[in-house]
């Protein structure tokens, strides 16, 4: 079956989410803090738990300002179903149904299944009774008389009455009193001892998925007393002493091994399922490839009942070995990201090779793990999880948010008390806190994007993004050969120079990067500190006034002053002429003397060059378009040497 909708009702601070979509592969659960999406997971796990020992509990969950005034208005909470989720039948389980009940018996390719807080389940489906008959009927060897009179039968009730009629013969060994036993013997084989409709809810049941929880809490100890865990109750145990109980059974597949004090044995066996869990974890765990896991089993010598001592397995313990620092530590005194990784792992590994379906339920997974691990674990999720099993996970981390498949996002709010949790998947909400994972993930994508390229020139701000792309267009769509920005840049806006060294800082190392900077001696001066430390090579640092042969310049003095005040007089409405200006400093700062000002916003000139290209390019001076050539062709030089077939824009 696959899981298709969800809806939560009268659960904690779930009053209703009404009906929640979920994905075929992985769904994403955001909200911030105790916006409802772990209680969101609690009840659906309590639809059908993986685990013993899970219930509902109405004193624990329901509504609390509402139990008290609905029970006052005689409302059985018992009753209510505060969980209900609609699945599809899928090829195998139609097929299963149909070699039971026969062909056309179950009509429904959709299951509703429910559950009340006293745990009955409630499954709606739609069926053809008729055909369950014929089936059983057609299955069942008959003479062909009594075949034909049987046939008639379009219900159970009408099949027990001829089956009843047939028993009436006066001798028992006839055929109509043989046929009637047959028949008695098939329908019990398909129905049990239960109804038509009960038969069809039982084996909706088992091949309805069961639900695996797991969360923080649900760590691996360091230590674990292994007689004590394989003699206990399983519904007695605890969610973390489940997940050690997980790894002992990982760790041997028969308890003869498992209580065989032979060191030889317990051993290599224990360093063979060590070495697996290790190559599992060191898959999806970058952070440090050089750590081993280690398991042993220590002993303690007791008196048996002849009163000889003997060797009795104790305890199972977990180590991890860095092969970086040469040492090794407790399982408990590793990080908590890697505790929780190692510990979804083993719990995990009860379920990943078994045939049993399975919805997997992550609450908060990967939290106290590093960015880029985090980035690791939902590589994890795509490859070995999801193309098996459903996965929902709840997080307000943006790291576990991909950017590219916003479609999996359902949103989370919390609303004032009568309306509790609200859950959407349209990603428009107007809470900044809900919204925030969703904007940290695509700002970090976003980012990741504009260095995707592998050439990569980064200057100031928009503006300087604005006069070379459109001036350098420009100069592609002449038919004279004219010098433009190789095809290959990818043009990266820092947004002020003081952010560029950190720019350099943060990709210099992993990427090409060229730097183009107005010539101020302080930018100059950091970036060249980061070229001697290797971020960039001195020659990939430009500044304008290099190219301009002055030694303090900004973009803006590539423009001649008359094509620069022509764009300048437009944004500001202003009439500038260039004898109104004095002196040989930046062109900015000279008309910002003139207007009195310390400073003036750049990117309304740009703004006007963008939105009003086609006019007035054709109108900048040959001296200008000159200058933008010089600066272009001093950029492309840092670009390696590509072989002749790369068709990228003239390098001249």
């Amino acid at each position: 079956m696959k899981l298709i909708t969800v809806q939560i009702k009268l659960f904690r601070n779930i009053l209703d989410s009404t009906e929640v979509n979920i994905q075929d592969d992985v769904t994403c659960l955001v909200g911030k803090n105790e916006s409802g999406k772990t209680a969101f997971l609690h009840a659906l796990y309590r639809l059908n738990p993986a685990r013993p020992n899970v219930s509902f509990s109405v004193p624990v969950q329901y509504p609390a300002w509402l139990e008290k005034r609905h029970r006052l208005q005689n409302v059985d909470l018992e009753k209510v179903r505060p969980v209900r989720a609609v699945f599809v039948l899928e090829e195998d389980d139609l097929a299963v149904l149909e070699q039971h009940f026969g062909t056309g018996a179950v009509k429904s390719d959709k299951i509703t299944v429910e559950r009340e807080y006293s745990g009955q389940p409630i499954f709606t489906f739609s069926t053809d009774e008729e055909s369950a008959v014929a089936h059983i009927v057609s299955s069942t060897e008959l003479p062909q008389d009594i075949a034909s009179r049987v046939a008639k039968a379009k219900s159970f009730e009408e099949l027990d009455l001829l089956i009843a009629d047939l028993k009436e013969s006066e001798n028992s060994q006839s055929e109509a009193s043989q046929a009637a036993i047959a028949l008695e013997n098939r329908a019990a084989e398909v129905l049990g001892d239960v109804d038509f409709e009960t038969a069809v809810e039982i084996a909706l049941d088992e091949l309805m998925p069961k639900f695996f929880y797991h969360a923080e809490y649900s760590s691996l100890p360091s230590r674990v007393k292994i007689r004590e865990l394989l003699e206990a109750d399983e519904t007695t145990l605890s969610d973390d002493e489940l997940t050690a109980l997980s790894l002992l059974r990982l760790a041997a597949t028969d308890e003869e091994y498992l209580l065989n004090p032979d060191y030889e044995r317990r051993k290599r066996e224990l360093e063979n399922i060590a070495n697996a869990i290790t190559q599992d974890v060191l898959n999806y765990w970058t952070q440090n490839p050089e750590l081993r896991v280690l398991i042993d089993i220590s002993q303690e010598t007791q008196t048996n009942a002849q009163g000889q001592p003997e060797a009795v397995l104790d305890e199972l313990k977990t180590r991890i070995w860095d092969d970086r620092h040469w040492l090794s530590l407790p399982f408990s005194e590793r990080s908590s990201g890697f505790r929780w990784f190692f510990s979804f792992l083993a719990a995990f590994s009860k379920y990943e090779w078994s045939d049993e379906p399975l919805i997997i339920l992550l609450d908060e997974p990967a939290l106290g793990l590093h960015a880029r691990a985090q980035n690791d674990f939902l590589r994890f999720i795509d490859e070995r999880l999801a193309p098996k099993h459903q996965v929902i996970h709840t997080t307000h981390s943006p790291f576990m948010v991909q950017p590219g498949k916003l479609e999996r996002v359902r949103i989370f709010e919390e609303k004032e008390r009568e309306v509790g949790v609200q859950v959407s998947q349209d990603v428009l909400s107007t809470d900044p806190d809900t919204l925030f994972p969703l904007q940290g993930a695509l700002g970090y994508d976003l980012v990741q994007h504009l260095f995707v390229a592998p050439h990569n020139l980064v200057v100031e701000g928009t503006s300087d993004y604005t006069y070379l792309s459109v001036i350098s267009d420009f100069l592609k769509e002449k038919e004279e050969e004219r010098v433009c920005l190789d095809d290959r840049w990818s043009i990266v806006p820092a947004g002020g120079a003081d952010l560029i060294p950190t720019f350099v800082t943060l990709l210099g190392h992993h990427l090409d990067v060229t730097v183009l900077i107005d010539a101020r001696k302080g930018g100059h001066q950091r970036l060249s500190t980061l070229a001697n430390e290797g971020y960039l090579t001195h020659k990939r640092i430009i500044t304008v006034g290099e190219v301009l042969g002055r030694k303090l310049s900004d973009i803006e003095d590539v423009f001649m002053v008359e094509d620069y005040l022509l764009l300048f007089n437009r944004a500001f409405n202003t009439n500038i002429q260039p004898a109104d200006l004095t002196g040989t400093d930046p062109l900015i700062s000279r008309i910002a003397r003139h207007q009195e000002v310390d400073r003036f916003d750049h990117g309304r000139p740009a703004d006007v060059l963008l939105r009003h290209r086609d006019e007035i390019l054709p109108m900048l001076s040959e001296k200008t378009l000159e200058r933008f050539e010089s600066l272009f062709k001093r950029i492309n030089t840092t670009l390696p040497v590509e072989p002749e077939e790369h068709s990228g824009a003239p390098n001249h």
